[in-house]
Parts: structure tokens; sequence; C-alpha cells
């Protein structure tokens, strides 16, 4: 796993618990320190034993550059968390980038029953990495219409412009109290990308929602899932996100399905000490 910072990542456990489920005793995954401008040079000097990386910021968009394939959905959102060797690493080959963080939305989402939004609107809070994903997640799911929760129009407008790619009807919307508490109530789903403490003044506003998933998920709970619980909605955490791409990540690496009960128990198991 490349990225920076990258020592509390959970990855390694999620990763690990698949390959020993998966009997693939000889396969290890650890934490690698590399920023984006190390990134190419980083693969570029990688042996042919390793299938695939996972991609952390700040390297996301490094990786969707390098790769000589790419996933429709990964160019949509402009960044890729999976690069995957494609042909005999031996002898040269390649490496294919998706993006499945899409995946960590939307199978987070499904865990709480949240399957079907066909021509439902939706609420981003963020106009960051994270955001387009999740876009594209709320697109697959029949969402038609969204508002991207961001300071300012200005730093909204490419996140705003990748949504109208997707198809979906976007706008900008400010931090106004009023005018968020609206949009959220009319929402379906709110998707919050921003840390902890850049929403919690506004968390009343958008516990106004009916399902909310935070990308967050240290400390927890957050003072934004803490409203939402108190207003008797339904908050997800970005642990399941992350539970959820990380099964895309083993098939692509592996070939063979996820053994999605061993790598949610090691999820458990790290949250509460005991991994």
């Amino acid at each position: 796993m490349l990225g920076k910072p990258i020592e509390h990542s959970r990855s390694p456990q999620l990763h690990l618990a698949a390959y020993r489920a998966l009997g693939l005793t000889d396969w290890t995954y650890d934490r690698i320190e590399c920023t984006g401008d190390q990134l190419p040079g980083f693969v570029d000097a990688l042996g042919p034993e390793w299938v695939g990386l996972s991609v952390t910021m700040p390297g996301k968009v490094a990786a969707l550059a390098y790769a000589t394939e790419r996933t429709e959905r990964a160019v949509q959102v402009g960044s890729a968390n999976t690069l995957v060797r494609i042909g005999d690493g031996a002898a040269g080959g390649g490496w294919r980038a998706d993006c499945t963080d899409v995946d960590g939305v939307a199978g987070a989402l499904a865990e709480v029953g949240v399957v079907n939004l066909s021509g439902s609107t939706a609420v981003v809070i963020g106009a960051g990495g994270t955001s387009r994903p999740a876009l594209r997640a709320l697109a697959d799911l029949g969402v038609v219409e969204v508002s991207v929760v961001a300071r300012s129009a200005d730093r909204a407008a490419e996140t705003l412009e990748c949504a109208r790619v997707m198809g979906l009807r976007a706008r900008h919307q400010d931090f106004d109290p009023g005018a968020l508490t609206a949009v959220c109530r009319e929402a379906a789903v709110v998707v919050s990308t921003v840390p902890a403490d850049a929403v919690a003044p506004y968390a009343t506003a958008v516990a106004q929602a009916p399902v909310v998933l935070d990308a967050i998920y240290d400390p927890w709970p957050t003072p934004l899932a803490a409203a939402v619980q108190a207003a008797g909605g339904t908050v997800v955490d970005g642990l399941r996100m992350l539970l959820n791409q990380a099964f895309g990540q083993v098939e692509q690496f592996t070939g063979r399905p996820a053994p999605r009960e061993a790598m949610a128990e090691a999820l458990q198991r790290s949250s509460t000490g005991d991994a």
C-alpha cells in the first residue's frame, strides 16, 4: 500500500486476512510511504512478483496517470486507488488503474439497505478527492440530482463538472445552515467527505437526511454521526467504505472472490484492539 502518511491504515489487516483465508500464505501486504511524485519510480523498480498495489493519498492522481490501462470509472473520477499488473511482469507488461472507492461508497450504503436511489436527490459534502467516487456511486444507484456542498462555487467547479459528465444534475450549495437544512431534508442520502471538525458546526442541518455516510472513521463517533443518531437517522461510518473498497482490490489482485466474512471479522478485531 502506497501513501503518505500511512502508518494508521487498517488495509493491511483486511488484505492479509483475505490472503490467509484464500490459502495464499506467502502473500504479503505492507505499508510503504510514497508520494505522488515518487510513485512512478517506485513502481518502475518493482519485480515480477508484485501483482498489485493499493494507493491512497497523495498518490491517487499519479497512479491514474502512470497506468497503461485505465477503467472508465477511474478516468471519470480522475484518480485510482488500485494498480493491477497486466501481462507478464518478467517481460514488462503494464498496470491497470481502477477506483474501487466507488465500490466502497456503494457497498457501505448497501449494508444499510440503500441499493436503489432511482430518481432521488443526494448531497455530497466536500469537493475533494473522495467526493468524485461518491458521485459515481450515487449515479450508479440511480440518483439524478446532487448538491455539492463547498465553501465556494469556484472550489466546487471541477467536481460539479465531473458530476455532470456522470449524467447528474448538479449544483453548488454553500454552508448556509438554513439552505443546507433544506437540501439535506429533501435528499435520500448525504455523503460527507470532509474532516469531522469541518462539518461539525453544521451537523444538525445535515442530520435532517434519513441516511448519512460519514467517510471518517477515527475518532468515532464524529459530531455528525452523533447528530444523525440523535435525530433518529441512519449513519454509516468510513470503516464500511474501507471494507467494501478492499473487496474489489482483493478480487482484482487474486482473481478470486473476496472472503468477505473473514475480512469483516479482521476489521472488527482491529477496531476493538483485538487484532
